[in-house]
């Protein structure tokens, strides 16, 4: 039976963690999540490993599969596209590498579903530092670049680039996809900037950040500088050129 819920998943090189990490979404007791993969044509196979898993859940599994590595915002933006043309009520954004909580999707969806967000971010940084296994280095760079992107943009989300995020549907539609520009971690702050411009609601759950065990980090330092420059950007965009954040009217259906 299809779920309101669905998880996108990107992936590029995750076999060493693709089939657990499905299952263990799938496996949810409070709540029935769907899964969408987004593989950038994996040369490990990640793809194949899912078209074995569809076939023995294809109500529940599903793929889109791209030519090439293109990028996490791309990934994103593909997935959103699909999730609201399969007419999904919530769709959640996560890692495959098991560094964000699996136990805390449906706590997750619940803000969204009934706790009254528009934007759910599981946060690192909502109650302290919630960081397992990272380099001292990389969490505070992380944890200052979110103080960095509240500073710039008056934007007051703890963790501005995490990446276990829900979004309702209507914030989605309402957000022109084609018209996000950037593709690495930038693009987590510039949707979130985006719907908070909109008005939407964006509330923090905690979580605990778990970094990968299996598989490689994806992060380089031309992510860290496109966030850099992409948040003053953002701020220059919301302040000259405020149509970008302008909401697109909703179908029918739901402003009826």
């Amino acid at each position: 039976m299809k779920s309101d819920s669905l998880v996108i998943i990107p992936t590029y090189n995750e076999k060493e963690n693709i089939r657990n990490i499905i299952t263990a979404v799938l496996n949810v007791t409070e709540h029935q999540f769907d899964v969408l993969i987004v593989d950038d044509n994996s040369p490990d196979g990640t793809g194949s490993i899912v078209d074995a898993m569809i076939g023995e859940q294809p109500e529940r599994i599903h793929i889109l599969k791209r030519t090439g590595k293109q990028g996490l915002g791309t990934a994103y933006i593909a997935g959103f596209k699909w999730a609201l043309n399969h007419d999904y009520g919530y769709i959640i954004e996560m890692d495959a590498d098991f560094s964000h909580p699996v136990d805390k999707l449906h706590e997750l969806q619940a803000s969204c579903a009934i706790g009254g967000a528009d934007v759910a971010v599981g946060s690192r940084y909502i109650s302290g530092v919630n960081v397992v296994n990272w380099p001292m280095g990389r969490m505070l760079m992380s944890y200052y670049a979110s103080a960095y992107v509240r500073l710039v943009t008056g934007m007051q989300v703890r963790d501005a680039t995490a990446g276990f995020v829900c979004y309702r549907r209507e914030v989605l539609q309402s957000i022109n996809l084609d018209a996000i520009e950037f593709k690495g971690y930038a693009f987590q702050i510039e949707m979130k900037f985006t719907a908070h411009c909109m008005g939407f609601t964006i509330k923090e759950v905690p979580i605990v950040f778990v970094n990968r065990v299996l598989g490689t980090s994806k992060m380089n330092s031309s992510i860290f500088f496109e966030a850099l420059w992409g948040v003053i950007k953002l701020r220059w965009d919301s302040i000259f050129n405020k149509q970008r954040f302008t909401r697109k009217p909703l179908p029918k259906q739901l402003t009826a």
